[in-house]
C-alpha cells in the first residue's frame, strides 16, 4: 500500500503541478460542464472513492476542451483503477493511452504505470510464467526507452528480481529432471540460467548441478571446465567446494582463515566521536 501512495503522490503532482495548465476561472459556458465532472472526480479521488473517480475522470476525457486536459484525465482514470487492483482495466487504459497520446509529457509515466501493473500480477513462478515475462518484457522496453528517467531505477531493480525469478523456475524444472534421470533436459534448463541469468544469485548452484551432470553422463572434459569457470569465479562457494569434491574424491578443501584486521583507528575514531 505505501507504493500505491507513493505512486498517487506522483500523480497528484502531475494532476496539481503546473498552475499555468489548471482551467482558466472563466471559463466558456459550454465547457463548463467537463470541467464540473473533471472536479468531480478529483474531489472523489482525494475522498478515496477511487472506482467512482475513474469513471468521472473516463467521462471528462471525453468532453474535455483541450486535449493536455483529456490526456491528463485518461490518466487519472487509469491510475484509479490501478489503485483498485482493477488491473486488467488499468492496462487496457494504459495501453489505449499510450496509442492515443503518444506526444503527452505523462507518457513516460504511463509506461511505468503499465510495466508496475504487469509486475504487480506476479504470484507463483513455479505455477504461471506467462505474467513474469509480460513483466519483463514491458520492463525491458521502458529502459530502453527511457533509460535516463527517474522511474527507471525502480524497474531495473523490478527486473532484477523477475530474473531471479525466472532462474529459480528453470533451476526448479532442472532438478526434477536430475531426479528423474533424464539428464539432457536437466542439462539444457541448466545452459539457460548460465547464458540468460548468470547475474542472479541461482548461477552458482546451475554451474554445480552442470558439473553434476556432466559427471554422471561421463562428459568428464565438460564438468571440468565448467567446475573451473565455477572456481574462477566464485572461489569461496559451498557449490564450487562441492564440485571439486565430485572430481576430487580425496580431496579436502582447505579453510582459509580470515586474518584480523587492523581495526585500531576505527575505535580510536569512534572514541573521539564519543566525547
Amino acid at each position: 500500500m505505501f507504493h500505491k501512495l507513493f505512486y498517487l503522490l506522483l500523480l497528484v503532482m502531475l494532476n496539481f503541478g503546473c498552475s499555468k495548465e489548471d482551467p482558466p476561472i472563466n471559463k466558456p459556458a459550454k465547457h463548463e460542464k467537463s470541467f464540473e465532472i473533471y472536479k468531480e472526480a478529483v474531489d472523489s479521488l482525494e475522498s478515496g472513492d477511487y472506482f467512482y473517480a475513474s469513471k468521472k475522470f473516463a467521462e471528462a476525457e471525453t468532453i474535455l476542451p483541450q486535449i493536455e486536459f483529456a490526456a491528463k484525465a485518461s490518466l487519472m482514470s487509469s491510475y484509479c483503477l490501478y489503485i483498485i487492483n482493477f488491473y486488467d482495466e488499468a492496462i487496457e487504459n494504459l495501453e489505449r493511452f499510450i496509442k492515443v497520446y503518444p506526444a503527452d509529457k505523462n507518457i513516460a509515466y504511463a509506461n511505468y504505470l503499465l510495466a508496475i501493473s504487469l509486475y504487480e500480477q506476479i504470484l507463483d513462478e513455479k505455477k504461471d510464467i506467462v505474467p513474469l515475462l509480460k513483466s519483463k518484457e514491458k520492463i525491458e522496453l521502458f529502459l530502453n526507452e527511457y533509460p535516463n528517467s527517474e522511474y527507471a531505477l525502480d524497474l531495473k531493480f523490478k527486473l532484477d528480481l523477475i530474473n531471479n525469478q525466472l532462474a529459480a523456475k528453470e533451476l526448479y524444472i532442472a532438478k526434477y529432471y536430475i531426479q528423474s534421470q533424464k539428464w539432457i533436459p536437466a542439462i539444457n534448463r541448466l545452459k539457460v540460467i548460465v547464458e540468460k541469468y548468470s547475474e542472479t544469485i541461482f548461477i552458482e548452484e546451475a554451474l554445480h548441478r552442470l558439473v553434476e551432470v556432466y559427471f554422471i553422463v561421463g562428459l568428464l572434459e565438460e564438468a571440468k571446465t565448467t567446475a573451473v569457470i565455477l572456481g574462477y569465479n566464485y572461489n569461496t562457494s559451498k557449490w564450487y567446494e562441492n564440485s571439486y569434491k565430485i572430481l576430487n574424491k580425496e580431496y579436502k578443501i582447505k579453510k582459509i582463515e580470515k586474518t584480523k584486521k587492523d581495526d585500531g583507528l576505527i575505535k580510536r575514531t569512534i572514541k573521539k566521536l564519543l566525547k
